[in-house]
């Protein structure tokens, strides 16, 4: 699974959050082939090319088109919770389609 988390500026936030989803994912089950970190204005373009995207509440409307391309993207508030980022990934269509 290709997986992308983003933020405003690419740095700081995505960086954390990348480090709780690929902790989080491990830790359920997934197999993680990629997984990168990034701003969102880059990760609009290119989101597409991942399978699921991570990314702060406020940007989740700015990848309708990756989710409309087969993409799961999962809104997360606390970027350092796994718990929430674990919930999140429950609740998503996730399960189905990597966990046979």
């Amino acid at each position: 699974m290709k997986v992308l988390t983003a933020c405003a500026n690419g740095s700081g936030t995505s960086l954390m959050l990348m480090r709780t989803v690929k902790k989080t994912l491990e830790s359920k089950g997934y197999k993680i082939t990629q997984i990168d970190h990034t701003s969102v204005s880059e990760a609009k373009g290119t989101a597409r090319n991942y399978d699921v995207v991570f990314t702060s509440l406020p940007f989740v409307k700015m990848f309708k088109d990756a989710q409309d391309r087969g993409a799961t993207v999962i809104g997360i508030k606390n970027v350092m919770s796994a718990k929430e980022v674990g919930d999140a990934v429950d609740a998503s269509e996730l399960p189905a389609k990597y966990l046979k």
